[in-house]
C-alpha cells in the first residue's frame, strides 16, 4: 500500500501575509526603538541630574528638546538643548533659591582634562523674600534679630529690607566678584555691637557659598529685585566640560558624566 506524500504547510499564502509579515517585523523595530529611545532619554537625565544636584545640593529636574532624539543625539556625541530646573529647596546654604538652566550645543569628546563643551549656558537664579529670611536666621544666626519681623522687598528702587523687632537693615543686590552680592546701604542696630562692615561680612560669606565658584565659567551677569524676592541671571560661553569638578562640599560633582 502506497503512503500519499505529505503535503508541506504552506506559512504565505497571499499578499495580505506578506504585508502582516512585515507590519510585524516594523512593529518590533519600532517598539525596540521607542525603548531604546526610553532607556537612553533616562540614563542622560539621570547623569546630569546627579552632576546639577551635586553642585546646587538641592533635586532637580532635567528635560531634552523634542528633537532630535536623545538616543541620536547619544550616538553623535551633539546634544543640542537641555533644561534643567531645581526643587527650590536651597542653593547650598541659601534656602528659597531655585535654578533654571538652559543649556545649548553640547559637545561629548573626552580628551584629557575635558569631557566635551559646551556652546552656551543661560540661567536663572529665583531667592524668595522668605528663603532670604530663612537663610539669614539660618547660616548667621548673630544677624537674626535683623529679620525677626520680615523681608520687605522694594523693586522700585532695588533694595530689601530686614527688619526685626528693634534692629533693621537695607540692602541692595548688586553684582560683586561675578557673584551675587547683598550689600548694606542702611543699618539699624539698636544697643547692640553690629557694625555695617560686620554684617556687609557675614551676608558677604552667605551669599558668596550660594552663588560664587561655579564650574563651566559660569557668571552673574545681572540682578533685579521682584516683589517676591530677587532675581539674577548667570551665564557661560564656549565652556570646557572639566573631567572633574569639586563641589563646596568637596564631592567631585563632574565623575560620572
Amino acid at each position: 500500500m502506497t503512503t500519499p506524500p505529505t503535503q508541506k504547510r504552506r506559512f504565505i499564502r497571499g499578499p495580505e501575509s506578506i504585508v502582516l509579515i512585515v507590519a510585524i517585523a516594523l512593529a518590533v523595530v519600532v517598539v525596540g526603538l521607542v525603548g531604546t529611545e526610553v532607556y537612553a532619554r533616562h540614563h542622560a537625565a539621570s547623569v546630569i541630574t546627579d552632576a546639577v544636584q551635586c553642585e546646587v545640593q538641592d533635586t532637580a529636574k532635567v528635560s531634552f528638546s523634542s528633537t532630535p532624539p536623545v538616543l541620536w543625539q547619544y550616538l553623535t556625541g551633539h546634544y543640542t538643548d537641555i533644561s534643567v530646573h531645581t526643587a527650590g529647596n536651597q542653593v547650598r546654604d541659601a534656602k528659597g533659591m531655585t535654578v533654571d538652566l538652559d543649556i545649548q550645543n553640547i559637545q561629548v569628546n573626552r580628551s584629557g582634562d575635558s569631557k566635551g563643551t559646551i556652546g552656551a549656558l543661560n540661567g536663572t537664579i529665583t531667592w524668595s523674600a522668605d528663603g532670604i529670611k530663612q537663610s539669614i536666621q539660618d547660616a548667621i544666626p548673630v544677624l537674626g534679630d535683623l529679620v525677626t519681623s520680615s523681608v520687605e522687598t522694594n523693586p522700585s528702587d532695588g533694595t530689601i529690607k530686614l527688619k526685626g523687632l528693634l534692629d533693621s537693615a537695607t540692602v541692595k543686590p548688586q553684582i560683586v566678584d561675578n557673584g551675587l552680592s547683598l550689600q548694606v546701604v542702611q543699618l539699624k542696630a539698636l544697643g547692640s555691637e553690629k557694625s555695617t562692615q560686620s554684617v556687609q561680612q557675614h551676608l558677604d560669606d552667605l551669599t558668596s557659598k550660594a552663588t560664587k565658584n561655579y564650574p563651566l565659567g559660569i557668571h552673574a551677569d545681572g540682578v533685579k529685585v521682584t516683589d517676591s524676592g530677587v532675581e539674577a541671571t548667570f551665564s557661560s560661553s564656549n565652556a570646557t566640560i572639566p573631567a572633574s569638578s569639586q563641589s563646596q562640599t568637596g564631592q567631585d560633582c563632574f565623575s560620572g558624566l
